[in-house]
Formats: structure tokens, sequence, C-alpha cells
């Protein structure tokens, strides 16, 4: 196997190469782990640990500009044995951005360069149609292409009545319903992965994402432990990794997730509240706040005759005011940012003298 062959199979495209052609004195690497602020990255040269240097750790402002799983980014390979060396990630064609966990207001990207987002849902009582809409708002604002796979269909006594909500809150989106119990009960998505393309698998614990993937590799790659008890996800994913496929393809696993925040995701919100926002073009005022006592609201007809749930009005609402607050977050930050690094450079002048 030729090396430009190896890499091409990593999702090596001639943009991504010419982009790194700037930077001759470094090899291009893709991150196929991270963990803990270390990264494994595979290159022409093979596999090594790689960190960031000290200069881009510096000269970085937002959290999103750290690597991220299935980033290519350029690296000192160093060949003398140590570490490898990141000087600087190449630009993203899709990244899956959501707010991190916790009360901080920090961005935190969970994989780039994707081509498609498996949005893992199970049919039994991890089924929600709300946690759906804010999955795949975020799914169509990273600039992958969104599926969503149903899992544990033979813990449902009814997966067609459960097909159909799902396809009506999710328009221009495959959904398709996998059962990992049966030897072929996953091969529906097969065809949804190919040669130099990356899908990730994004849902809460215990949805089946590693079953699937330990199904697609042949073997027990990934541990499973399923669901608890009280019906509620274990966390046997920890980390974030990319892995090649033997028959083509790569796939990156991610941790279940307990929260999932909005980050200027407004464009997805958008895409998956369509119905709502076609709506909206024929209310009477063009700056219809959709409540009740506005006026000629077509939104608010369409819930009276029963053509809108009043469920998924909210969660459209919940959605568009979260990430509002997130957006003029950011711009606070931004400043904030921008002026603890002009102080840092000031005290490093006078350290100088």
């Amino acid at each position: 196997m030729g090396i430009e062959t190896n890499m091409k199979q990593y999702g090596l495209s001639e943009a991504i190469q010419k982009s790194a052609d700037h930077f001759s004195d470094l090899t291009v690497s893709r991150v196929i782990l991270q963990e803990k602020g270390i990264y494994r990255l595979i290159s022409s040269e093979g596999e090594k640990w790689g960190e960031i240097s000290g200069r881009f750790h510096y000269d970085v402002q937002e959290k999103s500009e750290y690597p991220a799983v299935g980033d290519f980014v350029m690296a000192d390979w160093n060949k003398s044995g140590g570490h490898a060396v990141i000087h600087r990630v190449l630009p993203r064609k899709s990244s899956f951005i959501r707010k991190a966990a916790g009360e901080k207001k920090e961005e935190q990207i969970v994989a780039a360069n994707i081509d498609t987002i498996f949005l893992c849902m199970s049919m039994n009582n991890d089924y929600n149609l709300r946690r759906l809409e804010r999955y795949l708002s975020i799914a169509w604002n990273s600039g992958a292409v969104p599926v969503v796979i149903l899992t544990k269909a033979d813990l449902c006594e009814d997966p067609e009545s459960r097909l159909m909500e799902i396809s009506s809150i999710a328009a221009g989106v495959d959904v398709l319903i996998t059962n990992a119990v049966e030897k072929d009960g996953y091969q529906q998505i097969v065809p949804y992965i190919s040669d130099g393309k990356t899908v990730a698998f994004i849902g809460s614990s215990g949805v089946g994402k590693s079953t699937l993937i330990n199904c697609l590799l042949g073997e027990k790659y990934m541990d499973t432990n399923g669901l608890r008890n009280d019906d509620k996800g274990r966390h046997t994913t920890t980390h974030r990794e990319l892995i090649l496929l033997p028959s083509g393809g790569m796939v990156i696993d991610t941790p279940g997730m307990r929260e999932l925040g909005m980050w200027d995701s407004g464009d997805g919100i958008h895409q998956t509240f369509s119905d709502i926002e076609k709506l909206a073009q024929s209310c009477r005022f063009r700056d219809c706040t959709h409540s009740e006592s506005e006026p000629g609201c077509a939104v608010r007809e369409a819930i009276e005759r029963g053509e809108l749930s009043m469920d998924r009005f909210y969660s459209y609402l919940k959605l568009m005011n979260e990430n509002h607050y997130i957006e003029n977050t950011q711009g606070y930050l931004a400043e904030k940012k921008q002026k603890f690094k002009a102080i840092s450079k000031i005290n490093k002048k006078n350290r100088k003298r």
C-alpha cells in the first residue's frame, strides 16, 4: 500500500492537501483520538502521540481552535522518537459544535471534517422527539448531512408509528430503523459509509452507538453495556476516536451526552423548524411574536387547527431563545479575550526589559 493511498483512506482530499502544501516543513496528519490534552495522530509516517506547541497554545483565542478528532493538522513529526508537535489546524469543512457541559460559556467541537452525522436514538424509553429536534438543529448547522438512526427496534411495540412521528419533524432527513439483535439488523446504514468518507455517531449513552460500530467492524472493538435497570444509558465510551473500517470509510464514536447546548446554531434551527418558519411568513405582521395576543398570526392559527403541535412550537421557541442568549454572550466573551491578550502582550514586553 502506498503512502498516498493510505492517507486518502483517512480522508485526505486534494483541497486539504493544497492547504497543507503551504507548510512544506511540516507533516499533514489527522487526529484519530483525543484524550486529556494529547492527541493520537496518523500521517504518511505512521501513528504517533502529539501535543500542541507552546506558540499554538498562546495564540488560541477560542476553545474551538484546538484540534479535535477528525481534524487535519500540520505537525513536526519529531523523528527522533518523542511526541509530534502540532503547530496548526487546517480549515475544517464541517464541525459538530455544542456548548460545553457545565456552567462555563464555552464551545466544544465534538468531531470535525465529518461527511455524515448518525443521530442515534433508541426506540425504548430514551425516545424523545424534543431532544431529537435539538440534535437535528446542531447537526444541520455543522455542515455535515444528518441521518437519524433508530436503535433497539426489538424493544419497541410499534416501531412504524414512531418512524412516522420522527419523519414528521425531520423533513429532508433519512430515518433508519436498526436492530443489532438480528444478524443483519444494521445493514441499512452501510450505504452511507464509503472510502475516504467520515461518519460520526452522536447520541445519548446506552442507545447502541458502540454496538453498531462493532457490527460494522465485525468484531467487539468497543465495550457495550447497554442500559441500566432504570433504562438510563451507561457511559461506555469515554473518549472520541476515529476508526478506519475494513470495508473502507471511517467512523467516529463519541461519549454519550447528558447536555447538548446550542452554540451559534441559528441556521440549523431554521432548517429543523422550516415548517414553522414557512407558516410565519404568512403572519399579518413581519415582526410577529406568535403570542396569543398577536392578531393574524399564522402560526397560532395552525396550532388551533391541529396542524402544528404546541410541544413542537414551544421546542422551537426554547431553542431560539437559548441560541439568542449564546449569540449575545459570544460578543462579550470575544471582547474579554481580546482585552486579556492585549494585557498579556504588554506584560510580556515588560518582562523582556
